[in-house]
Parts: structure tokens; C-alpha cells; sequence
């Protein structure tokens, strides 16, 4: 069973659940997927609503291999998830969502500072 206090959410694939955690590793090469500098900026990234197919893949393989599978992304991009695109959308929001803090009970973060605080040399 997944623990949003440690990051983790379920998800159907294939017709099988999934554990998913965007760890700090998941997120290090999805700041090398993206070409950004930091954490912040791949909030930011993240933020603007305007994902592709490609990004939504590189975001669940990254969970998945979080979460200890090892799956590549093409992999993830030949599965199939519950509702079909909307279901993939549904996955890479709530695993963005239990990753950077936002509360489902409160909406989205302001900000992606908001999101994940400050970092040290920040104002």
C-alpha cells in the first residue's frame, strides 16, 4: 500500500497496481530529462500544465524506478492505464502532487518555492 507521507501513490498499469516515488534519485535524472538546473526549476516545469506524452512517460518510469522496478521508459510508454490518456494525466498529477507537498484538500501551491520551500541562499 503506497504512503503519501513517504511520497508514494498507486496506479493501475496493465491492469496491475503500481507503487510510484518520485525518490531524489527518480528526481535527479528528471532534472537531466528536463535540462534544468534544480528542484525548483522542475517545479516550475512541472507548474505551467503543459506536459507531453513523452514527459508524462519520463515521469512514471522515473516513479516506478522510485518505487523499485526496473522499467525502462519506452516500456512504460507501450502500457496502458485505466481511462487511457486522461488515466496516464491522473497518474503524473498525483504523483506531482504527493511529491511536491500540495494537499489535495488544498488545491495547488502558489509557486513552486511554495511547493517545496526554500533552499538554503534563497531569499
Amino acid at each position: 500500500m503506497a504512503n503519501a507521507h513517504r511520497g508514494e501513490i498507486e496506479a493501475r498499469l496493465d491492469g496491475k497496481v503500481f507503487r510510484l516515488c518520485l525518490t531524489l534519485g527518480a528526481l535527479a535524472d528528471l532534472e537531466a530529462a528536463f535540462g534544468v538546473e534544480d528542484m525548483v526549476a522542475l517545479a516550475t516545469r512541472f507548474e505551467s500544465g503543459q506536459l507531453s506524452a513523452r514527459d508524462c512517460q519520463r515521469i512514471i518510469g522515473a516513479g516506478l524506478r522510485g518505487a523499485g522496478y526496473e522499467i525502462s521508459d519506452d516500456a512504460v510508454g507501450a502500457m496502458q492505464a485505466d481511462g487511457g490518456a486522461a488515466g496516464f494525466i491522473d497518474i503524473v498529477a498525483r504523483l506531482l502532487r504527493t511529491t511536491f507537498g500540495a494537499d489535495e484538500h488544498e488545491g495547488p501551491r502558489a509557486s513552486a518555492e511554495e511547493a517545496i520551500g526554500p533552499f538554503p541562499g534563497t531569499t
